[in-house]
């Protein structure tokens, strides 16, 4: 079976941001409206600086109103919204306002502690501002002063915000219209990294003091069940980012966090590791063997440890010599080097389970190093 190749990040395709596609189409349904010509194409201009063509799929002119449609393309780092329809319905006003609501498949703001205001749609700032932009462009070419009512829709919205966060951010009945440079950067952290910002800030805004991060939705399973008082919103998946995560809580003035984990990354973040992907870190098996030793683990299974392939594998030996405190000391160190890392001021606690959920061992409440 042939191999295939992976492309290098020079060749990537670059996407398009939701909010660059709203404002397209908002773009070009009023070009159509003022014109009363169809539009297949329109042009506008990026936050970083650019200037590209989007192509219109359709556009719909009624006698009042018009509604233009692109599809989003993500490019070589396909999200949620790739393929989705985004649509703009354009019309007047007489006021002489630029209005920009959220109309079907659009969420709404329910909670506080994003950067839009509750009962607002959830068309961040960015979006926001580009679509203003391009509409008083247009509006000053043809000399038009008029106001202008903007809806932005995403017929399929709904189901697709059932595979984001957003209802535990408190955006309810659709995705949101996002982004900060108008393209999506191939196989970029930063979008998960803005996600992680956003729930710690959500959580905040909702007085939360304790935060649980964890690193997949298997340990966030693990982590509800663990702590089932907490509300929702307080559980956040950081992925392998947990040294950004917990830079941000401090920052922000979360007082206490709880990680919960598996071995294969905690392992990791015991050694000192604060980016957990396998390409920015690696398992120190004489790590682990030396906390093995100081658990009173025999040669021979030092030996097991160093000879091991990966982290879950010298977990299994040594929870079948039924050495918790092994599982206690990896989690004392996760906790510690957390604090060092932000150099002091939040009280960690960390808990490992197995990959079947039997809770291996924690630390609780360490607030130094």
């Amino acid at each position: 079976m042939q191999k295939t190749k992976r492309k290098s990040t020079s060749e990537l395709r670059e996407g398009y941001t939701t909010g660059s596609c709203a404002t397209a189409c908002a773009k070009a349904a009023l070009i159509a409206l003022i014109t009363k010509q169809v539009q297949k194409r329109v042009m506008i201009h990026l936050p970083i600086g650019k200037d590209v063509e989007f192509l219109i799929e359709d556009c719909n002119m009624g006698d009042f109103e018009v509604t233009c449609s692109t599809i989003k393309d993500g490019g070589d780092d396909p999200d949620a919204t790739h393929g989705a329809i985004i649509q703009a319905t354009v019309s007047w006003r007489e006021d002489g306002e630029i209005f920009i609501d959220g109309g079907k498949g659009v969420g709404r703001v329910t909670k506080p502690g994003l950067p839009i205001e509750v009962g607002l749609a959830a068309i961040n700032p960015v979006p926001r501002k580009m679509i203003q932009t391009e509409i008083e462009n247009v509006l000053k070419h043809f000399e038009i002063e008029k106001g202008v009512n903007i809806i932005i829709s995403v017929p399929d919205g709904e189901e697709i915000a059932k595979k984001t966060l957003n209802s535990r951010l408190g955006i309810i009945g659709g995705i949101s219209i996002l982004g900060t440079r108008g393209t999506v950067v191939p196989f970029s952290n930063a979008a998960y990294m803005a996600s992680i910002v956003q729930a710690i800030s959500v959580a905040k805004a909702s007085g939360c003091e304790h935060l649980v991060f964890t690193t997949g939705g298997r340990s966030e399973k693990f982590a509800m069940s663990m702590f089932s008082d907490l509300p929702e919103v307080a559980f956040i998946e950081m992925g392998d980012f947990v040294g950004f995560a917990m830079k941000h809580c401090k920052k922000i003035g979360i007082p206490k966090v709880s990680l919960v984990g598996m071995m294969g990354k905690f392992s990791k973040l015991a050694k000192g590791s604060m980016m957990l992907h396998s390409k920015g870190s690696q398992v120190s098996f004489e790590f682990l063997a030396s906390i093995a030793k100081e658990c009173g683990a025999a040669n021979e299974s030092i030996v097991k440890i160093l000879q091991a392939n990966t982290a879950n594998e010298v977990g299994e030996i040594m929870r079948e010599l039924g050495c918790k405190t092994f599982f206690d000391k990896i989690s004392e160190h996760c906790c510690k080097e957390v604090i060092k890392h932000v150099e002091g001021g939040l009280i960690v606690s960390t808990a490992i389970y197995s990959m079947n959920g039997e809770l291996l061992g924690k630390a609780e409440n360490i607030d130094a190093y």
